[in-house]
């Protein structure tokens, strides 16, 4: 029963360790260099499931203003609403849900009789099913005819208690940051 308590233990420690996935793709034959402005494209966030407990102001103004202030370092000007811009940014905030089994072993026993004989207990397997909820912050940019020229997203687990509102704040500004560290794209 320990052993059970040990590897549980020891998962959800790993799980808790785990940092920000990030990814991206672009167009190849994009000029980034060329691009200067940027806007929102409308609705600016988008939650996948749309689901209200997910759906928050508060967590749309945290990334907006995530955004905002990466593309300004990157020398990327934001333009007024309804203006023309170079590139239009839409984020996405998704939840899976997700599944892994764990499978423990339970070694087999040694034990004698009172006559000298050994014998052996047969062990046993036991395999338990655990779900648990990734989430993406996904960041497109789109060109002037909507076409999508580049794509970036962070995942990581989803903690039970996502903390306090300035935990929250700095926890997507770091996902932002590290998202948009891979724009504009490298060539390689």
């Amino acid at each position: 029963m320990f052993q059970r308590f040990l590897v549980l233990a020891a998962l959800l420690g790993l799980a808790a360790c785990q940092s920000i996935q990030v990814d991206s793709d672009y167009d190849p034959h994009r000029d980034f260099a060329a691009l200067q402005t940027w806007g929102w494209q409308e609705p600016a966030v988008q939650y996948r499931p749309n689901d209200p407990r997910l759906a928050s102001g508060l967590t749309e103004q945290r990334v907006m203003q995530a955004v905002e202030q990466q593309l300004e370092q990157r020398g990327l000007r934001q333009i007024a609403p309804g203006a023309p811009a170079d590139i239009h940014v839409q984020a996405f905030l998704i939840v899976d849900v997700r599944s892994e089994q764990i499978a423990t072993y339970y070694g087999s026993d040694l034990m004698s009789d009172r006559w000298g004989g050994l014998w052996a207990s047969p062990g046993y397997t036991e395999v338990r099913t655990r779900d648990y909820q990734v989430g993406t912050l996904q960041l497109d940019f789109l060109d002037r005819d909507g076409k999508l020229i580049w794509r970036g997203s962070g995942a990581q687990l989803v903690r039970r208690n996502p903390g306090s509102p300035q935990e929250r704040s700095a926890a997507i500004h770091e996902t932002v940051a590290k998202i948009l560290s891979q724009y504009p794209p490298r060539r390689r």
